[in-house]
């Protein structure tokens, strides 16, 4: 079970407390609060920053509707040039401490929240950490003895290594049985380096098990912040990292520190031991593993499963106890909070979050097994309101080649996973003077004001906010728990590959996700620590594969069951004890407890996956269950005491009309509009409509009274045609200085040789000659057209990408008669005019802002042959070989429409 205190609840919140009622959250709709906001990892390359530079880069943040940065110095990108400015400082320098201590002042007085890596690159660690610190592992090195000998070679036994015991048995080093190794006490020596034996007629082989380390080093590093990975296992390597690189750089912020320190993905490849592991291990489990580490480490033999339960749940333990633990606390003596992505390896747990003041995961796969949703799932289980996720991580790779469509598709599917703090990955450090586009991070998308759609990033951030916000408020009201098998996956784990997310997915199979999801409901994950510490709350009790789980906790589910709470066990019901030790009579409880278990009449046991999600339909009515549900449409609910708050959103590239049945009842029900937070009442009474363009999300507030503000009807009727605008359009470049041109058709601007690598806004206009007549009365907006999607069969590069083609691209700002109309840069490609346009003459201007990618694709690569033969290769680009210019400017049908108002 998880050792180790959980914290008490942060004594001051990153965010607003959730409100308990409607009316206050209403309140809020048109502006959410600042603590809301989207942030951006800002990636400091070499460390080589200047402060009017970083100045500027912050002004940009801000005027971009970002809320905050995190800093994270990583790899140099240039070598040194005293022309340009360039130089790079080493980590931890005065030169680099008083950059941190400026970015922090000047953040502050700009109103952006300030985080900080506890390090630089991953995970954590640098040239302090010497060998008897740095990440751990098992070494297996053997010896042959010949039938006869009396002496057998010794290992040789390096810095940072002890030899922890040695063995010995019949065969050779590949054909011997681990299980009839014996253990040898002791090695008298004839000589140096040889161990004495007594001679046998039979070949045999010596096998030394060896506390070694994994020589992983600090992934990305900066100057001058190289070296091995620490053992996070090892609380004096822990404590040492503090000591030595977190002290510093909070000091550098005087009496104003980070808002958060940050910890990414536990990425300590290899690791699976520690110094004091086999005393650790003998008081937490009750007994000497030394006899049985052949075992452990081949897998060999019946009782191997639950040795490695009982060896990878003690590398938990540690990891909680000497990192999580004391890193949080160090956070919180030093007035911050500690953000942490809590999966990887070490094999950290799902209740290992509740160590943490701030869970962040990251990826977008809402319908598989999901870090994300580890994430929040602990942040739902243990009140943890705000709940971030690193996310547009390889977004439409290569770099430059994400727009603000992709960047809202990922978001909504972090949304309906329960995110409500984005951390864009992210903002590139790019030194003045630089050629445009400017840096990128070799494994990301970039999120600046060196991308010309920058112009509508203030509305894209503007949604992600107002989203934000709402998934704050009141309490999360998933219905489904799905037990993640912890002991299950304990057992099958491997040497060198210890970690619980990394192979929950056998578990937690898509086919399982999806059947949740597809009938109408929405699931957190839980564990057996967290059942024995709080029981389960949600309707509905999924156990995936279960085998292995201790009594008590088989309890509580019982307890559950009787009380009213419904169970599903996919397989069967658990039929053996965790670990090792007393198994035999363990057993027997385990077997006597899933049979009194199986008698409840709340009780299911399906056959597969597949069947979840009948199941669930005799258990729970379902909450949100779209007619025909194909599984791109998703929501997510939270639950006020006078209101629930739904996020609905279809997450595929077609047009969704549906009809949905939704569970809650309340007296009033209206949907929202996430871009603007103006709300529309709607009737429930023939089912909840919906018409969600492809990759469009909205939101639906039933309440017991109605909305502030509320429009009571939606317009009515059909759209109509009021005027096309396939031609007569002037296109100018201001960017190039070019006179606008008349443009015949509407066609990508690419296809000209002079605006091919092209990067900036092309300006549209050309006049509108209306009716009065025409206007009475109408609801007007101009029409960009549908867009067209794409084979969602084919294979994209790594990350995601939003599956469509847009009728723009990637981003239209429109103006009416001089007067800012709106932006379009996701479906439905529509901006109302509505009150901007008169009788007679109307200029519409469209500002259409392409990729970043087209300068860059009319030049030549860099070469980094010099950087790395000084740095060493720390860095390759991703994907560079995709390349190419992509189809720019409005390519229609354009058209303005009308609706009847009502």
């Amino acid at each position: 079970m998880l050792h180790g205190a959980a914290p008490a609840a942060p004594s001051a919140a990153v965010g607003e407390a959730p409100a308990s009622h409607i009316a206050d959250v209403a309140a809020r709709l048109d502006t959410p609060p600042d603590s809301a906001r989207a942030m951006v990892r800002w990636w400091w390359f070499g460390p080589a920053v200047v402060n009017t530079q970083l100045e500027r880069e912050m002004r940009a943040m801000k005027a971009g509707g970002y809320g905050g940065f995190e800093i994270q110095p990583v790899y140099p990108m240039e070598l040194d040039d005293p022309a340009r400015g360039i130089r790079n400082v080493p980590y931890l320098s005065p030169d680099f401490l008083q950059s941190l201590a400026f970015a922090n002042t000047k953040g502050r007085e700009l109103g952006l929240r300030v985080d900080l890596t506890l390090g630089s690159g991953w995970p954590y660690g640098g040239p302090h950490i010497g060998a008897q610190h740095a990440a751990s592992r098992m070494r297996v090195a053997t010896s042959a003895v010949p039938a006869g000998a009396t002496s057998y070679m010794l290992p040789s036994v390096m810095s940072g290594e002890t030899l922890v015991a040695t063995y010995l048995g019949d065969g050779t080093a590949k054909e011997h049985d681990p299980v009839k190794l014996g253990l040898v006490e002791n090695q008298p020596g004839a000589m140096a380096g040889r161990a004495t034996v007594a001679p046998s007629a039979h070949e045999r082989v010596a096998v030394f098990y060896i506390g070694s380390r994994t020589g992983q080093q600090v992934k990305r590093p900066s100057l001058g912040a190289e070296g091995f990975v620490l053992d996070h296992m090892d609380a004096r390597a822990v404590q040492l990292h503090l000591d030595t690189v977190a002290e510093p750089q909070v000091r550098a912020f005087g009496n104003q520190p980070p808002t958060a320190v940050f910890s990414d993905s536990l990425e300590v490849y290899g690791t699976d031991w520690t110094g004091d592991f086999l005393g650790e291990f003998r008081r937490r489990r009750g007994y000497d593993l030394k006899p049985y580490l052949p075992v452990v480490y081949s897998g060999q033999g019946p009782d191997a499963p639950a040795l490695r339960r009982d060896w990878a749940l003690t590398q938990t333990e540690l990891v909680n106890e000497r990192f999580l633990a004391p890193v949080n606390a160090w956070a919180r003596a030093h007035g911050t909070r500690f953000r942490s992505q809590t999966y990887g390896e070490p094999a950290v747990s799902l209740s290992s979050t509740r160590l943490v003041d701030l869970p962040e995961g990251e990826g977008p796969q809402h319908r598989a097994f999901s870090f994300t949703r580890l994430a929040t799932s602990g942040g739902h289980l243990f009140g943890r309101n705000v709940i971030s996720a690193e996310t547009w991580t390889w977004l439409n790779s290569p770099a430059f080649n994400a727009t603000p469509l992709d960047m809202k598709a990922e978001a909504d599917r972090m949304l309906l996973q329960g995110v409500n703090q984005f951390i864009g990955h992210g903002w590139p450090y790019t030194p003045p003077g630089s050629q445009e586009p400017g840096y990128a991070f070799y494994a990301a998308a970039v999120f600046n004001d060196h991308q010309p759609w920058w112009n509508v990033m203030p509305d894209v951030n503007g949604y992600l906010q107002r989203m934000s916000y709402l998934m704050r408020q009141g309490k999360p009201a998933n219905t489904v728990a799905v037990l993640l098998p912890n002991d299950d996956v304990y057992a099958s784990l491997n040497p060198g590959k210890v970690s619980l997310s990394a192979e929950m997915h056998h578990h937690v199979t898509p086919e399982l996700t999806a059947q949740i999801l597809d009938a109408g409901h929405n699931l957190d994950y839980i564990d057996a620590d967290a059942i024995v510490a709080q029981g389960v709350q949600h309707a509905v009790l999924v156990l995936p594969h279960v085998t292995r789980l201790a009594p008590d906790v088989l309890a509580k589910i019982h307890a559950y069951a009787r009380q009213g709470g419904k169970v599903i066990a996919v397989g069967g019901l658990p039929s053996l004890p965790p670990g090792f030790a007393d198994a035999a009579a363990l057993g027997v409880n385990v077997q006597a407890a899933s049979k009194a278990l199986a008698a409840e009449r709340n009780v299911q046991v399906v056959n597969g996956d597949g069947a979840v999600g009948a199941a669930l339909g005799k258990a729970v009515r379902p909450e949100l269950l779209v007619q025909g549900q194909n599984g791109d449409v998703g929501f997510i609910r939270r639950k006020l005491d006078d209101a629930d708050i739904y996020f609905i959103a279809n997450t595929g590239n077609r047009a969704v009309h549906a009809t949905a049945a939704i569970a809650q009842q309340r007296r009033h029900a209206a949907w929202v509009n996430p871009h603007d937070g103006k709300a529309v009442a709607v009737s429930l009474a023939e089912g909840l409509k919906l018409d969600l363009a492809p990759y469009e999300s909205a939101v639906l507030v039933l309440s017991d009274s109605p909305l502030p503000s509320v429009r009571q009807r939606k317009p009515a009727g059909a759209p109509a045609v009021l005027a096309r605008l396939e031609t007569g359009w002037q296109l100018a470049f201001p960017a190039l200085q070019r006179a606008a041109q008349p443009v015949t058709a509407l066609r990508s601007w690419t296809d000209d040789d002079a605006t091919r690598y092209y990067s900036g806004i092309g300006v549209y206009t050309r006049d509108v000659d209306l009716d009065g007549a025409a206007l009475a009365g109408k609801r007007i907006a101009i029409d960009f057209g549908p867009g067209t999607p794409l084979d969602t069969t084919a294979k994209v590069p790594a990350g995601m990408r939003a599956m469509l083609e847009g009728p723009v691209r990637e981003a239209a700002v429109v103006y009416v008669n001089g007067r800012r109309a709106g932006s379009a840069w996701s479906p439905p490609y529509k901006v109302e005019l509505t009150g901007l346009l008169h009788p007679g003459r109307n200029r519409i201007e469209v500002q259409v802002a392409n990729l970043a990618l087209n300068a860059l694709a009319g030049q030549e690569r860099p070469d980094y042959r010099l950087l790395w033969a000084r740095y060493g290769q720390r860095f390759v680009p991703q994907d560079t070989q995709l390349i190419a210019p992509k189809p720019s400017g409005m390519l229609g049908p354009v058209q303005l429409v009308t609706e009847n108002m009502q």
